[in-house]
This record gives structure tokens, sequence and C-alpha cells, in this order.
């Protein structure tokens, strides 16, 4: 039963809150020492990414997909209908370390991609989306894109900042 606290909702005496609670960073990890901003900064910019990584992973579930396949399924959406091999699958991966070649071994199998040999390297073989792959890509974006409106409430000016922010992090040329 969700308990109402401070004008934030907490599910019972746990840690764990609704992504309608808003909550200050020293909050949510329970801590008020930080080197600097900076350091601050990183740490939020961690539990951010997690926290909205935990919702949407909630959202994807209904679909039976984790977050890799679901990178998957949009990168190959973005190259539809051509194919792609693993290698240039792996190197539009938001998560770096991900293993490519299982997370479409699983996706073969839930008959959301096909896999076939390349037709320029018999080493390589290539993978392209399946009908039953665009309608569950097409409603899980549906969905999280709800999500995305729910819980962020920012306007588009803030998000553009907060883009060249994170680029500058980042070492990027804006």
């Amino acid at each position: 039963m969700p308990i109402l606290k401070a004008g934030k909702i907490y599910l019972e005496n746990t840690c764990t809150y609704m992504y309608i609670c808003i909550v200050k960073l020293e909050q949510a990890i329970q801590s008020t020492k930080f080197k600097n901003e900076m350091h601050k900064a990183s740490l939020n910019i961690l539990y951010t990414a997690w926290w909205l990584k935990t919702q949407m992973s909630k959202v994807l579930k209904e679909f039976g997909l984790t977050h890799e396949q679901y990178n998957v399924l949009r990168i190959l959406k973005g190259k539809y209908p051509e194919q792609l091999c693993v290698k240039d699958i792996s190197c539009r991966m938001i998560e770096k370390s991900s293993n490519v070649p299982r997370i479409i071994d699983r996706l073969v199998i839930k008959k959301l991609v096909k896999r076939a040999d390349s037709p320029t390297d018999k080493r390589e073989t290539v993978t392209t989306l399946t009908q039953a792959g665009l309608a569950v890509l097409a409603a899980s974006t549906e969905s999280i894109n709800q999500l995305m409106d729910e819980m962020v409430k920012m306007e588009n000016k803030e998000a553009e900042q907060l883009n060249v922010l994170l680029e500058r992090l980042r070492g990027t040329e804006v």
C-alpha cells in the first residue's frame, strides 16, 4: 500500500519510490557529503541513469524485452529494411559491453529478428527486423514515450541545455 510522506509517495516503508516522486540526490542516496559540485553532478548523472533505466525496464518487461534487446530493435529499425552485421549493431549500442550475438539469438527465438548469411562475406551473418519485431518495437516505443512524457517534466529549451552540458562533459563539440 503506498504511503504519502512529505508530498512524496513511498511503497510501504522501503526506500523504493514511484517515478512520480521527486527526490533530491541527497535523499535518494542518503548522503550529504560530496567532494565538490562536479562530484555531486557525476553521482547525480549515474543515479539518474539508473533511475531512468529502472523505470523503462518495467515498461519493457511488459513486452518481454530487456534494454539491450530494445536497443538492438531500435538500431535495426534505423536501417530498416536494410540488414546489419553484428559489428555494425555493436558499435551503435548504448551499452558497449553488451553481448550482441547472444542478444540477437534471443530476439531470433522470439521471432522479432531474422538472421541470414551475409551476401558479401561468408564469415558474417546479417540481421533484420521481422514484421513482429516492427510491431513490438512500435508498441514498446509508444509506451516508453508515454512514460517519458509522464516522468520527465522538462521544457524543450531545458532539454537542449542539458544535452549541451552532457556533451561538454563527454568532451564532444556542440
